[in-house]
């Protein structure tokens, strides 16, 4: 995967590729790769970056500070160089180049603000931090005045979350992230805002009540290789300004199955640090769970056991700490699946990786045994009208055809779900998915009960297209694109609407879904 071909056809490979020259001790060779770029794209930020890191290497600091500076002559966030890799470029920041970028205004927050875990009354607000120090969030509404304090610390590879609490449900508020920066948490006075930074207002929204009728709005995608062509997808999600993002896995592409370190925060770093998805995030709440390419290589399953293989837990730790999820697994079982609610409808997030067993022998589950009783639980227990189960992987035979890495390779624990929910009456049940290259929608027919629809969205900013496969009923890959979904609660013809939207906004397929065919009725959704 990490290959020159890998590179010559990916983007999201090119300074991944050159990082781990650096990593193996080869800086120079590092250099001869990004001056190879260079030579094709003299704008191109990412090679300049690695020419800085490498040159460090090489204690060249001159030329590392002046790579440094092309670097962001051709647009790359400063915050690339605050973040990292810290240890490979602790010699470049201790120049005084470095010293005066780092000291102009609002730098303290390196990463986010990133909304999560947001309720009717609740709301997280994620950063990550150029120095570990303590922050504090202020939110404001209609003569309401909210705050939360938090702490980034190194532990946490400087990140940290702080959670308002008695917010008004449905409500939008201004709010800014006050940080202290330079001091240990430990020795800071309590809010002195003379200590505090300036900041940028940024807005939330909370969710409606639980079982609130009404509209919501949610976008949703996955397979996000890091491409600057195309981080312009998150400013054409924000525009449609959805209540929720939900990222469904290869999120950002580690790949590699190995105690995560730098290679791993460099990849992270890149989308964390475009000015695009940081515009999103921190105005719509992200909802994040991994697949293959987050959670190890291609097609991988991890077993059943909790501490095996010895990188699984901190791995799932790495991937935890970098979104803003409201859970993790369970205590027993960590992981990456948790559910919330917006309104009327509930929201079951899957991880199909971490306790996924091997497909080619008969005993078999993608889930596990707690999370599968978790799921099943939670969906007998819901009164949401609508239920939307969304999982990294296709649901449909035919969405991956002959491959065993979707729940094709599952049958029976797929068959086991999907008949609980014909047998306990358990009625709006939407699957979503992600993992192919392409968007699209498949209706898989059911003689005892109502046809489930799986909604897939898989290709946010990826180059790579996978080609249409015959049997959908509809299917989009000629440009990147996401999946924006609207629930109409309210009324007497509750529906759910499914849109195809391209990165560049055009609106290429819908799909409507009356509630009343989720309730046992034979008729088909409404395609237009």
């Amino acid at each position: 995967m990490f290959d020159e071909r890998s590179a010559d056809l990916y983007y999201k490979r090119r300074g991944q590729r050159q990082l781990l020259e650096i990593l193996d001790g080869n800086p120079t060779r590092a250099i001869e790769l990004a001056d190879a770029r260079l030579a094709a794209d003299p704008g191109d930020a990412e090679s300049h970056f690695i020419r800085a890191v490498a040159l460090t290497q090489l204690d060249e600091i001159d030329q590392a500070e002046a790579a440094m500076q092309a670097a962001l002559d051709a647009g790359m966030p400063f915050g690339r160089f605050l973040a990292g890799p810290r240890d490979l470029l602790a010699p470049l920041a201790a120049t005084a180049t470095f010293a005066l970028h780092a000291a102009s205004p609002n730098k303290e927050i390196v990463h986010g603000p990133m909304l999560g875990a947001v309720t009717d009354t609740t709301a997280g607000v994620w950063i990550r931090t150029a120095e570990e120090t303590s922050f504090e969030v202020v939110a404001t509404a209609d003569g309401e005045r909210h705050t939360a304090s938090g702490t980034t610390t190194v532990d946490q590879d400087y990140t940290g979350t702080a959670t308002l609490a008695g917010l008004s449900p449905d409500t939008t508020y201004s709010y800014q992230v006050l940080v202290d920066a330079g001091t240990p948490p430990a020795l800071q006075p309590q809010s002195n805002p003379q200590s505090q930074s300036q900041s940028p207002s940024y807005t939330l929204r909370t969710s409606p009540p639980a079982g609130a009728s009404g509209t919501v709005t949610i976008a949703f995608g996955g397979c996000a290789g890091y491409t600057p062509a195309n981080e312009r997808m998150w400013d054409t999600i924000a525009a449609h300004s959805p209540q929720a993002l939900l990222l469904l896995g290869d999120n950002v592409y580690v790949d590699l199955p190995e105690q995560p370190g730098p290679f791993h925060d460099y990849t992270y770093y890149q989308r964390q640090s475009r000015p695009e998805f940081r515009r999103l995030v921190s105005a719509t709440p992200v909802y994040a769970v991994w697949d293959d390419h987050d959670a190890a290589f291609d097609d991988i399953w991890l077993g059943p056991y909790v501490d095996r293989p010895a990188w699984k837990q901190p791995m799932v730790e790495h991937f935890r700490r970098n979104w803003n999820n409201p859970a993790s697994g369970s205590a027993s079982h960590p992981g990456v699946w948790f559910r919330f609610s917006l309104g009327d409808v509930d929201f079951f997030l899957l991880d199909g990786r971490t306790y996924r067993t091997n497909p080619f022998v008969e005993e078999r589950t993608m889930l596990g045994p707690v999370q599968k009783a978790w799921l099943l639980d939670g969906l007998r227990a819901s009164e949401a009208m609508f239920k939307v189960i969304a999982s990294p992987v296709a649901w449909a035979d035919g969405a991956k055809a002959g491959s065993r890495d979707t729940w094709s390779g599952f049958p029976e624990e797929r068959e086991q779900i999907f008949r609980f929910v014909e047998e306990n009456d358990v009625l709006g049940v939407v699957l979503l998915s992600s993992d192919r290259h392409r968007s699209e929608a498949w209706a898989i027919e059911r003689e005892s009960g109502y046809a489930f629809h799986d909604l897939l969205s898989g290709q946010l900013t990826n180059i790579h297209t996978h080609p249409v496969e015959p049997g959908a009923l509809f299917s989009y890959n000629l440009k990147d694109s996401f999946g924006l979904l609207t629930f109409e609660t309210a009324g007497e013809e509750p529906r759910v609407t499914y849109e195809i939207y391209s990165i560049d906004d055009e609106l290429v397929e819908t799909l409507v879904i009356p509630h009343a065919d989720l309730a046992g009725s034979s008729e088909e959704g409404e395609q237009s």
